[in-house]
């Protein structure tokens, strides 16, 4: 290998940087090349062994402190099922059912437990399957302590007990639960689904977590017990490599803060369960989210997650769906016995991108950290720290609707001819975390319309004038129609009138900037002797905007545009109400 490798001379950094100016014809690379990411790191468009010089956890390896490279030696994770039914014995029917097809985690969302007796239904004949109890209450946690010791069970248990609501019962649930019971989970996923940056999301549950441990080494809990009491949630976005960057870094920034509480480091492994974001789903072309899932599925893999979930594909719509759950199960099952993804452990290690990412975020996120501790903890913080996912949370839902951020068949290359009143009972239900839901509410309108009124409004995208930019109009105005569920027709007209003549609901006018003045005057003068009141657009933003509205040009349909508002304001022009 060595004599193979001696075979190509090394090329420096500044022969790399040569050839890229030379193929940019001398533009500097940085503003060509670089992402700026949200979270404040500037990603260069490639990196080298000198980009790692300084990071201290390459000799790591998987199953070592800090743990960077996965909490295991091998590869693997368990295929995470949730159970949402509420009665006992329906909710372990469900349960066998999924175990029997590939899961091999269960998380019981709903299922209500108020004795002994609704334990014991709910988890007959699971065998050794770790189960988590998603949203407990403090006597459901009590019923599960009580079974495990009485039958001295092996078998792991997990919660979302949310620590922080009542932290002496929390020393208490520590003090007398099995070391195989988890009761707490610090619900990251909650961050991002509200925009949070990767950066933020380490930094609050971070925070989250240290007030954790400081509480309890206040009640008197051994820094060890403490640590293996608490896992922690995340969602998974679309990020591909800051994703998987995202679990590395936060097991190497909790294994730091663990130890500085005295934790010894083979408890400092952070416990972690991932899920598929729930932001970005949506109700039209929703097959694509089986797409999203299963990249955001994949981060989590190559990331290192303990258990993994993925939200069927339907479920903002259609919760219960077997054909959707068997989907999203056999996803992660072909993932991890058909793609082999659970062979090695951390399989991105010693890409110089992903090391030096992970560093990034860690570096970032402890120092915001370090903040939220100047600032009285993360309990005292919860202000500033709502107000702040709410500022990410419009600046995410604002760049949905600006189509700076694609939702694939939603706001960029949406199908207009797809029906979805149907399967959504015709109504869209608004869940305040999905950035989709402003463009689902046109396109349901639109349906209702169509439906009550037995015919689709007809939009024509009259091509006219220059050959190149009438083309490049028509394309952009069509797909902007139809991420409201408005089909377009795309005609070529050679003059003004021609297009009068023709009977629309709406007119688009497709040219170039500098002959949309003399155009939309012959055109609005051709529409008057007819008696025409159809409303023009025009496609695009000339420098004539101020004449051409004073002409009576309703709209104008650009890059700038909003589309949300400008797209209701032309169905309510329409005639297409609530």
């Amino acid at each position: 290998m060595v004599k193979l490798l001696s075979e190509f001379p090394a090329i420096s950094t500044e022969s790399w940087e040569k050839a890229i100016r030379e193929d940019l014809k001398g533009v500097d690379d940085a503003g060509k090349l670089i992402w700026h990411s949200q979270e404040g790191i500037d990603v260069k468009p490639y990196y080298r062994a000198e980009d790692l010089a300084d990071l201290n956890f390459l000799d790591s390896a998987p199953g070592d402190f800090p743990f960077v490279r996965g909490t295991r030696a091998s590869g693997g994770w368990r295929i995470r099922e949730q159970i949402d039914a509420i009665d006992p014995e329906e909710a372990n029917s469900a349960a066998r059912c999924a175990v029997a097809a590939g899961a091999e985690e269960i998380a019981f969302a709903h299922a209500a437990v108020t004795n002994a007796s609704d334990l014991g239904i709910l988890l007959a004949n699971l065998g050794e399957v770790p189960v988590h109890f998603s949203h407990p209450s403090p006597a459901m946690i009590r019923l599960v302590v009580d079974r495990m010791k009485r039958r001295q069970s092996r078998i792991p248990r997990s919660a979302a007990l949310d620590w922080s609501a009542d932290p002496a019962f929390s020393a208490e649930v520590i003090s007398t639960a099995p070391g195989e019971f988890v009761p707490f989970t610090i619900r990251a996923q909650e961050y991002q689904n509200s925009g949070a940056t990767a950066v933020e999301e380490i930094a609050f549950a971070l925070a989250s977590g240290v007030d954790f441990l400081a509480e309890m080494e206040e009640r008197g809990v051994p820094p060890d017990r403490a640590a293996q009491s608490v896992a922690f949630s995340f969602a998974m976005g679309p990020e591909f490599f800051m994703q998987i960057a995202k679990l590395r870094a936060f097991r190497m920034a909790w294994a730091q803060a663990a130890a500085r509480f005295g934790v010894a480091r083979d408890h400092a492994r952070a416990r972690i369960y991932a899920l598929t974001s729930r932001w970005n789903r949506t109700v039209y072309d929703p097959h694509n989210n089986m797409l999203r899932a299963t990249t955001e599925a994949m981060s989590a893999i190559l990331g290192g997650a303990d258990s993994i979930y993925i939200v069927p594909f339907d479920e903002c719509y259609n919760v219960g769906d077997e054909t959707s759950r068997r989907l999203a199960r056999n996803a992660q099952i072909i993932l991890k016995q058909e793609a082999h993804l659970a062979r090695v452990a951390d399989p991105g290690g010693g890409s110089y991108y992903l090391e030096a990412l992970t560093q990034s975020i860690a570096q970032r996120a402890w120092k915001q950290l370090q903040e939220i501790e100047a600032a009285g903890g993360y309990r005292k913080s919860t202000a500033q720290i709502e107000q702040t996912l709410d500022q990410r949370k419009d600046a995410q839902v604002k760049s949905v609707i600006a189509r700076k951020r694609i939702l694939t068949g939603t706001n960029r290359f949406a199908n207009a001819a797809e029906q979805a009143f149907e399967r959504v009972g015709g109504a869209i239900v608004h869940d305040s975390i999905r950035a989709a839901l402003p463009f689902e509410e046109l396109r349901m309108r639109i349906e209702r319309h169509t439906r009550q009124s037995g015919r689709s409004p007809r939009i024509l995208l009259a091509e006219i004038g220059d050959a190149k930019m009438r083309s490049a109009r028509s394309g952009f105005a069509s797909e902007f129609f139809a991420c409201a569920g408005l089909s377009t027709e795309i005609r070529r007209f050679e003059t003004a009138p021609e297009i009068a003549a023709v009977a629309a609901d709406l007119i688009v006018l497709c040219s170039s900037d500098p002959e949309y003045l003399a155009i939309a005057t012959e055109l609005l003068a051709a529409m008057a002797l007819r008696g025409s009141t159809t409303p023009v657009l025009i496609a695009g933003h000339p420098e004539s905007a101020g004449q051409l509205r004073t002409l009576g040009i309703t709209e104008f349909v650009h890059l700038r545009s909003n589309p949300v508002e400008v797209l209701t304001r032309l169905q309510q022009l329409l005639g297409i109400g609530q």
